[in-house]
């Protein structure tokens, strides 16, 4: 699937966000992970963005990826 120069930066440029806020959930799950009394209910809500941001993520890459056939 062939898409104009300005649907693929788009989607590059989206691809790019989700990563940075995918990276970001991770590091702030990570932070209320070490603390004694870390929010379990706020951990499983950024998990659960965190899954719904890597389909996005996949999905861009798919759309970016050529399919090859074989």
């Amino acid at each position: 699937m062939n898409f104009p120069d300005d649907d693929t930066s788009d989607l590059q440029a989206e691809l790019a966000r989700l990563k940075q806020e995918h990276r970001d959930l991770d590091m702030a799950i990570e932070a209320l992970e070490r603390m004694v009394a870390g929010d379990q209910l706020q951990i499983q809500r950024l998990k659960k963005r965190k899954l719904g941001l890597k389909d996005r993520i996949i999905a861009i890459e798919d759309q970016l990826t050529p399919d090859i056939i074989a």
